[in-house]
């Protein structure tokens, strides 16, 4: 075996250790604890939601306050719908990562 394939398998190896390492915590956890109750999981849902959609809403208005100083079109609208997109599927992935 090369020196570059082995430095590869190495390498591959480590980047399997962190996801092996989560799934056995998380594993462990829901031995210990069980199942995560039904309502739990229905707030996530709706956290996520307002998650994403609050910045977009905000966006949203924003744009079109900023369109009506600027005299029309839909410039600001689009950028800060998009931008509020964004910033909603970065909170939202965060959340996520917390309920790991």
């Amino acid at each position: 075996m090369t020196e570059s394939n082995h430095n590869n398998i190495g390498h591959n190896g480590h980047r399997m250790a962190e996801p092996v390492r989560r799934r056995r915590e998380r594993r462990e956890r829901w031995v210990k604890e069980g199942e995560r109750p039904v309502g739990r999981n229905l707030a996530l849902i709706g956290a996520l939601g307002w998650l994403v959609v609050a910045p977009t809403l905000a966006g949203l208005f924003a744009g079109r306050w900023l369109d009506g100083l600027a005299g029309g079109g839909i410039f600001w609208t689009a950028s800060l719908i998009f931008a509020g997109v964004a910033a909603g599927g970065w909170l939202a992935w965060k959340r996520i990562e917390q309920e790991r």
